[in-house]
């Protein structure tokens, strides 16, 4: 058996401060619309969690797109990195959308199928830098001799976070406290009772403090941490070559989701998605979408490129969660987006 601590500790732990629980939209059922006398196969996708941050796979089946492709998408939530690449790996699931830094830890595992990721959902770090009160002209070197409430560490978010604070000349939990010991169900409320001067927020947990007025959001991890495959779609090599159709159809309809976000007002996507977000109000629901736009954290398309992913290499290593060098084409193959990239 697999062990998958790593796997675990790695997948974006700070996801749970921006999910909610699944409500509605679960799959894409409708006949395809360009032949509806053809039956439409059925795809079963499973989620690290349920987050607004994976907005293109909710657009994806809500607008049709797969759909149109001829899909039936069955989307269920594992609720855990470990679980969502455990059930692929079992053959529960045929696709799993997950940080691509799974592929590494499953492939260091020596597994005899490998995960490969064929389509990015989303390409920056999704968290953001929250002070207690709005900061001026804010520089990261402000978080010298302050504490952060953070991200466990060797979780992925953790690992962006101390590569961006390196970056700016911080030595982190050398020059700055680094709170790692508050459960991330806690801490929106840890931070608003007091604990810490900073606090590496997820959403819609910013949001959330921010219109409470307890919070200020004044950096994006995102945006400084560089562009890198941070959420994937990924499956068993042995399905991508025994289903390479199923697969470019899977990845045309992601491509449409993209585009659309891209050109859709926060307001028409909000609404879009809100099947899956019933509990969290319209107006939040709107200035996540509007933050994740301009904070870029969206692709145009679906491709992993060799420089996105060499990035995430290079804060794995930095972070000591690096093994062994995993070449690009041994866990990503970008031949499905590329195409879809071209139509």
């Amino acid at each position: 058996m697999l062990h998958w601590k790593k796997v675990a500790m790695s997948t974006s732990l700070g996801a749970m401060l921006f999910t909610l629980t699944a409500c509605g939209g679960e799959s894409s059922t409708a006949p395809n619309t360009a032949d509806p006398a053809q039956k439409a196969e059925t795809v079963r996708v499973t989620e690290v969690i349920r987050s607004i941050f994976y907005a293109p796979q909710y657009v994806a089946i809500e607008k049709g797109y797969f759909r149109d492709e001829g899909l039936d998408v069955k989307l269920d939530t594992a609720w855990g990195g470990d679980k969502a690449a455990t059930r692929v790996l079992a053959g529960q699931d045929e696709v799993a959308l997950v940080g691509a830094e799974t592929t590494i830890f499953v492939q260091q595992q020596g597994s005899p199928d490998a995960l490969v990721s064929f389509a990015q959902c989303t390409q920056r770090d999704g968290s953001f830098l929250v002070a207690r009160q709005n900061v001026t002209n804010f520089d990261w070197s402000m978080l010298k001799g302050k504490s952060l409430l953070g991200s466990r560490a060797g979780s992925m978010p953790e690992m962006v976070s101390e590569y961006v604070q390196k970056q700016h000349g911080i030595k982190p939990l050398t020059d700055n406290e680094i709170i790692q010991n508050i459960a991330f169900d806690n801490q929106a409320a840890a931070f608003a009772s007091g604990t810490g001067d900073f606090f590496q927020a997820f959403e819609p947990a910013a949001s959330l403090l921010e219109k409470q007025g307890q919070g200020r959001v004044v950096a994006s991890f995102g945006q400084d941490g560089g562009k890198l495959p941070y959420t994937v779609f990924m499956a068993k090599d042995s399905y991508l070559k025994s289903h390479p159709q199923t697969a470019q159809k899977f990845t045309n309809a992601v491509q449409k989701a993209q585009t659309y976000l891209h050109t859709a007002s926060p307001e028409e996507a909000a609404t879009v998605i809100k099947p899956y977000f019933t509990d969290v109000d319209q107006d939040i629901l709107v200035n996540v979408i509007k933050r994740y736009q301009q904070s870029d954290s969206w692709p145009t398309d679906t491709l992993i490129d060799q420089q996105e992913f060499d990035n995430m290499k290079k804060i794995m290593k930095d972070a000591g969660q690096l093994q062994q060098d995993v070449p690009y084409e041994k866990v990503v193959q970008p031949s499905f987006a590329e195409k879809a990239k071209q139509n």
